[in-house]
């Protein structure tokens, strides 16, 4: 959840808010999941992993899913 809160922090207001609507979301949510450690959906966790360009991962925020299953790749 660091690399997501740190990517936020990069980001304007404005471009938060953008960001929360293009993954589905609000930015008050991620917020507070952020400050309460609640666990972000995986259709949640694969918009961010885009939206950022591959910034923050799905490993980053949801390490107890096997992701390297899922892509078919080799586990890190």
């Amino acid at each position: 959840m660091e690399k997501l809160r740190a990517y936020l922090k990069t980001l304007s207001p404005d471009d938060q808010d953008a960001f929360a609507k293009r993954v589905g979301t609000t930015i008050g949510y991620l917020r507070n999941a952020l400050s309460t450690g609640k666990r972000l959906g995986p259709n949640l966790v694969i918009a961010i992993e885009r939206e950022t360009n591959g910034a923050v991962r799905c490993e980053d925020l949801r390490p107890d899913v096997p992701w390297h299953v899922l892509r078919g790749s080799e586990a890190a």
